[in-house]
């Protein structure tokens, strides 16, 4: 009878593991089979909110601004204003569809009448005359030309490296590398918390956190040309359209996405990332 109690224990231990895996299978397949799918997180959502369309254009996002789409792009807003036909002062809308891309020259024959009936193509019209006969006059639109808005009488001279400020002080973390998406700028180190000044005069021309990447950002527009940004603040001090002067505080110093106290700062001319330090009076 021992000997039967020790077998039978035996074999009763050997079995609970193979019950148990049945049972956790069970239980897999039961919650799959009433699930709807995989349903992506709030964040996942907005990150392919950001997206281009399949043909290449951007659907216009609540807080988007022409500016910040142009800066998300590499792009000069001047550009991005001009392809989609926005005038000043460059208002777009939620869901309203951008072109990226210039759009595509195309060619215009002239047309004229030919005796009593509807006008008709150049190409079309077969003359009386086989000498007379001359080639369809081609029209090419001319390329748009891009104007610069009127300035006032006051030089601009925030191009001249010597009008920079910088916009924190703080030791340099990474330095800019042309062609590097990853080092558009340069990052200075600092106390989080820490006063950032506007590193020239301009308007404030987006204030948000739409761009991926970017955290708190704010973008200052000094000229037609140039563009600042700030990135990754604790706090906006700013709002758009709000006038700043050189050296007024407009955030403070916040964190990046490994946690580091620091400030992203980028200059742009005509939407290309240049090197902040050739704008910045050296230390």
């Amino acid at each position: 009878m021992t000997m039967m109690r020790k077998t039978t224990g035996s074999r009763g231990l050997a079995g609970r593991p193979a019950v148990l895996i049945l049972l956790v299978l069970g239980v897999v397949f039961a919650v799959f089979g009433c699930s709807k799918g995989w349903i992506p997180e709030e964040g996942t959502r907005a990150r392919q909110d950001h997206t281009r369309t399949s043909d290449g254009n951007y659907r216009v996002r609540r807080g988007d601004s022409l500016y910040a789409i142009a800066f998300n792009y590499g792009l000069d807003w001047r550009d991005v204003a001009r392809w989609n036909g926005i005038d000043a002062p460059y208002v777009i809308h939620p869901d309203q569809l951008l072109r990226l891309t210039a759009p595509p020259r195309s060619t215009a024959v002239t047309t004229r009448a030919v005796g009593p009936g509807p006008s008709v193509s150049d190409r079309e019209a077969a003359p009386e005359n086989p000498a007379a006969r001359t080639e369809p006059a081609v029209v090419k639109p001319a390329e748009p030309e891009r104007k610069e808005p009127a300035v006032s009488s006051a030089p601009v001279t925030v191009e001249d490296p010597a009008s920079w400020k910088w916009p924190v002080e703080g030791r340099l973390l990474s330095s800019f590398k042309a062609g590097d998406p990853s080092r558009n700028g340069i990052e200075i180190a600092g106390e989080e918390g820490r006063p950032i000044v506007a590193t020239a005069s301009g308007e404030v021309v987006y204030s948000g956190n739409g761009l991926i990447g970017y955290g708190e950002l704010i973008i200052i527009k000094h000229s037609e040309r140039m563009l600042s940004a700030y990135a990754h603040n604790r706090e906006r001090l700013v709002v758009e359209g709000q006038r700043v002067n050189a050296g007024e505080k407009i955030a403070h110093m916040g964190r990046d996405d490994r946690n580091r106290p620091m400030l992203h700062f980028e200059i742009r001319r005509n939407g290309t990332p240049q090197d902040p330090l050739r704008y910045l009076p050296r230390k």
